[in-house]
């Protein structure tokens, strides 16, 4: 291994166990979630009780309770040292970034590829500027795997196009880097056979573990939720808040703060409808771009960029872990076209900050209208929207060869 990549797998090392270690201390409970709704879920599976995905409606993919019963055996043998929660904790922290070192192997190896150690830096960086929420939420399972299928899609595509399936069915994120795929390889009937092979796969086996109702419940758990505070179409919202115009209030049944104001469960049921005319309207211009003979390589980053983020701009949801969906497209355009990656990085890295600073850092503060807050989250969110601009800017910039 070089001097390079050492000081590299170090940083690693370094920024894990830095963001682990500040789940336990910062404000707000940025680690709530793994023992709140993670553990529970993955106890009562394992118990006989209710089996989320299969026998009771799931706002996930049914794979994501995967990860947290894997979490569940970590935390066994250490459960009566530490505590139930405690161990739970540390071994989805382990989990995490085992899963994660595993990407990371993949994507810098020994640190003697430049793009490649450019890329891991990006990432280290990254998950320093997103804190705790990096690792502790089961988001952080999809990132490793849809960049390591992002890459296996120059070598190994078939490979590549199940790894981003499977992490479709853990978080539905991933799925938009199988749309770009679809649009911007050639071999397009190979990646669309292996994307509906492995997800036939999938709903076979949920079909004979009994999640026949279930099976696509988590699609229609997302149409009845209402205006998250974090969501950019929101943001009008807050700041009605901050003048006494709106409030916040906690949904009990969805687990998240919401907004409360005449307008929002209008504005909360048009962004489905946003949502699937941006990606189509995205989708129609890349495709356009590609029949015209754009490079592969040049197309595909900002394409699933433009992808991922339309899914963040337009949600209604705006959880802070989404900014970790950014991390694969960033890390495949720093990977596949080198220096056009430096604008989205600095934004994704920036977009990162923002979110770090309002949650967990004043979260409390947001929950209560106060004007610092909410400045930092409409910052963000402007930031979503310049991003996601300037991956369709790109899409529109890659050169075509007219055939």
């Amino acid at each position: 291994m070089t001097t390079r990549g050492a000081a590299l797998w170090s940083a690693f090392v370094i920024v894990h166990a830095l963001a682990a270690w500040l789940g336990w201390v910062l404000p707000s409970q940025p680690m709530g979630d793994v023992v709140l709704v993670y553990q529970p879920w993955a106890a009562s599976a394992l118990s006989g009780g209710a089996i989320v995905g299969i026998t009771e409606p799931w706002v996930y993919p049914q794979l994501a309770l995967l990860p947290m019963l894997a979490a569940h055996g970590l935390a066994a043998p250490v459960t009566g040292l530490l505590g139930a929660q405690n161990a739970y904790l540390v071994a989805w922290a382990v989990l995490v970034t085992a899963v994660d070192l595993l990407g990371f192997a993949a994507l810098v190896g020994r640190g003697r590829d430049t793009r490649r150690r450019v890329a891991g830096w990006f990432w280290c960086t990254a998950i320093l500027m997103l804190g705790p929420i990096a690792l502790y939420r089961i988001d952080a399972v999809t990132v490793p795997l849809a960049i390591v299928g992002g890459m296996w899609l120059s070598t190994r595509p078939t490979l590549g196009t199940v790894l981003l399936t499977v992490g479709a069915w853990i978080k539905v994120w991933p799925g938009g880097l199988v749309v770009a795929a679809l649009v911007t390889l050639r071999r397009r009937g190979r990646t669309l056979v292996a994307a509906a092979g492995t997800t036939a796969a999938i709903v076979a086996v949920l079909f004979l573990l009994g999640a026949d109702r279930e099976l696509f419940g988590f699609l229609g758990e997302q149409t009845g939720r209402g205006l998250q505070i974090e969501a950019v179409a929101a943001t009008p919202f807050l700041w009605l808040a901050v003048g006494g115009s709106a409030s916040i209030a906690y949904s009990f049944e969805i687990l998240t703060f919401q907004i409360e104001a005449d307008a929002a469960d209008a504005v909360a049921a048009a962004s489905t409808g946003a949502m699937a005319v941006t990606v189509l309207a995205v989708f129609a211009v890349a495709a356009h771009r590609a029949r015209r003979g754009a490079h592969w390589q040049r197309l595909l980053p900002p394409l699933a960029m433009a992808l991922v983020t339309t899914l963040i701009v337009t949600n209604k949801v705006g959880s802070p872990q989404f900014q970790t969906w950014l991390f694969a497209p960033v890390v495949l355009w720093l990977v596949f076209d080198g220096i056009r990656a430096a604008t989205p990085a600095v934004l994704t890295l920036l977009l990162c900050m923002l979110t770090f600073a309002v949650y967990p850092l004043t979260y409390d503060a947001l929950l209560r209208a106060e004007v610092l807050p909410v400045v930092l989250i409409t910052a963000r969110n402007m930031l979503l929207v310049v991003l996601l601009v300037h991956a369709v800017r790109a899409i529109l910039r890659v050169p075509v060869t007219t055939r």
